[in-house]
């Protein structure tokens, strides 16, 4: 129904001083798996992604390349932000970026609503900045350099020294929002996923929240404040409203931005990485209340990407460029390992030789055979026709029970955001079809036309298997899934691929008899472990 409220999912807002390695792949994948699941359920959906262009980062490196900080994320944008999405097969439904006119007057639209409501006021700010995570820091946060950096106090995440600032603000009365915060946070424990992040959110707010400055005097590249032209909106306060503005906060009164605003607000999931969890469960959501705006409903910190142990990282030479896996295994593959080998919301390793194996094994060897072998043998033995199945055996109906199971177990999985539980759950579905392929040895019933009946009935068990293995990991590998219901012939006779409904995913014998199958290309070509 029209009036239905839309399933809202953010990315990160990127931040664009660089280009970006697949720890921002792994994000935007993630995303774009659980909205594509939404959809594959018959869901309204809204999936942002874009970039945060301002801050002193952009302006440091715009001056050091010779160039003006538009020029800089304009670039930046064009040859590496907006490319990777294509490249991981990303179907978002808009793209923000902090530099466009819709952002920046929303952006001051809101603040002059805060102020007015009495939260913000001006006042001289003092202390620690980290200009790597473009955020203000409490003293608390600061460890003890060592070697280079001895006496000094550095930012934890960067291992760098903070600059002291001293400047006349504007600041946001975040400390009267403690309370509030405490009491949405314990009426709603699923708002901040998972459990070890909700613990961090509430013990950070119990420790007393202080006010902190929304502007900044000492740099140009940002957002100026209406009252105020001599300073911008610190790009943290102007970065996360972007969640707000790209679906129309600010907008005409009954114009079309209003009305996707009205149908969305408020973010059903904004994603983050586990390093930005304060701004999106602490600073983000009393925003709002000072606004007048619900809060996101839950904000899921998943954890980090390490390479040799490591925080998957520009600034330490550890990030890996999304095309330089993709060039080697495909999109579809990149999508399978990163959510199938880490848990969601913790902090997962990666490797080259685990991901050839897990291809190899799973995808190459489980999926792509069974595939192949199913599509070659209906070619060869039935002549391409998919033949009718009467009656079936308890090994028949084991596939059918284990299908219903597999469904109902990766549905509650990926809308709970765990991926690697659903994909293992339709694996194991996979694993089923593929014992049941060798126990009834389809290749020996060919041989004798006394067990013709028999073998239409298994060969049209594993293209039923097949048919429902496309819709159900069509969210996660889009375009072999795509092949595959190509090569069982569906779209002809079943529609789109992305218009099954998951809740029917399960219903047996939906292709009908005589539907041209054919095998085409390997669906995960075998890769040689030098590639």
């Amino acid at each position: 129904m029209a009036d239905e409220k839309a399933f809202y999912l953010t990315t990160p807002i990127y931040y664009v001083n660089d280009a970006p390695h697949i720890g921002h792949a792994y994000t935007t994948t993630a995303a774009d798996v659980a909205t594509r699941w939404r959809r594959q359920r018959g869901e309204d959906v809204w999936f942002l992604t874009g970039v945060d262009e301002h801050g002193t980062k952009v302006q440091r490196a715009a001056d050091d390349g010779g160039v003006t900080p538009q020029q800089w994320v304009d670039r930046l944008v064009a040859d590496s932000w907006l490319p990777v999405l294509e490249t991981v097969d990303a179907a978002n439904d808009d793209f923000i970026r902090t530099t466009e006119p819709r952002h920046k007057e929303r952006v001051q639209r809101f603040w002059e609503v805060v102020r007015d409501n009495g939260f913000v006021y001006s006042s001289m700010y003092e202390g620690p900045y980290c200009v790597g995570c473009e955020e203000f820091k409490l003293p608390g946060d600061l460890i003890d350099g060592e070697g280079e950096y001895a006496d000094q106090r550095l930012c934890p995440v960067h291992g760098r020294p903070v600059e002291q600032l001293e400047e006349e603000n504007w600041f946001f009365r975040l400390s009267a929002f403690q309370e509030r915060l405490l009491e949405h946070y314990e009426t709603h424990p699923e708002a901040v996923q998972p459990r070890s992040a909700y613990n961090e959110v509430v013990s950070f707010i119990r420790q007393g929240l202080v006010d902190i400055s929304m502007s900044r005097s000492s740099v140009s590249w940002g957002i100026p404040l209406t009252w105020d032209d001599r300073q911008v909106i610190y790009v943290w306060f102007d970065a996360l409203l972007n969640y707000a503005t790209a679906v129309g906060y600010g907008a005409e009164p009954g114009s079309r931005d209003a009305e996707r605003f009205d149908r969305v607000w408020p973010p059903d999931v904004n994603l983050v990485g586990k390093d930005i969890l304060r701004f999106h469960a602490v600073y983000w959501p009393a925003m709002l209340m000072a606004a007048g705006l619900e809060p996101p409903r839950k904000v899921f910190a998943h954890g980090w990407l390490l390479v040799g142990g490591e925080k998957m990282s520009k600034s330490k030479l550890t990030g890996i460029a999304p095309a330089q896996i993709i060039d080697t295994f495909g999109s579809d593959a990149f999508r399978y390992y990163f959510l199938r080998a880490i848990q969601f919301g913790q902090d997962g390793s990666f490797s080259w030789e685990d991901m050839h194996a897990r291809y190899t094994s799973e995808l190459a060897n489980g999926l792509g055979n069974l595939a192949s072998r199913g599509t070659a043998m209906v070619a060869r033995y039935r002549d391409g026709e998919l033949p009718p199945a009467h009656d079936l055996t308890a090994a028949e109906q084991d596939i059918v029970d284990a299908l219903a199971a597999a469904a109902e177990t990766a549905d509650r999985a990926f809308c709970d955001l765990d991926f690697s539980t659903g994909i293992v759950a339709v694996k194991e579905f996979v694993d089923r079809v593929n014992g049941y392929v060798t126990e009834q040895e389809p290749w020996v019933l060919a041989k004798d036309e006394a067990n013709a009946a028999r073998l239409d009935v298994v060969l049209n068990t594993i293209c039923e298997s097949l048919r429902a293995m496309a819709v159900l990991y069509n969210p996660l590998m889009p375009k072999a899934m795509s092949s595959l219901w190509e090569q069982l012939g569906a779209q002809g006779v079943l529609g789109p691929l992305a218009e099954q409904r998951i809740s029917d995913v399960a219903r047996w014998a939906q292709l009908p008899p005589g539907t041209r199958v054919t095998k085409g290309d390997a669906l995960f070509p075998r890769i040689d472990e030098a590639s």
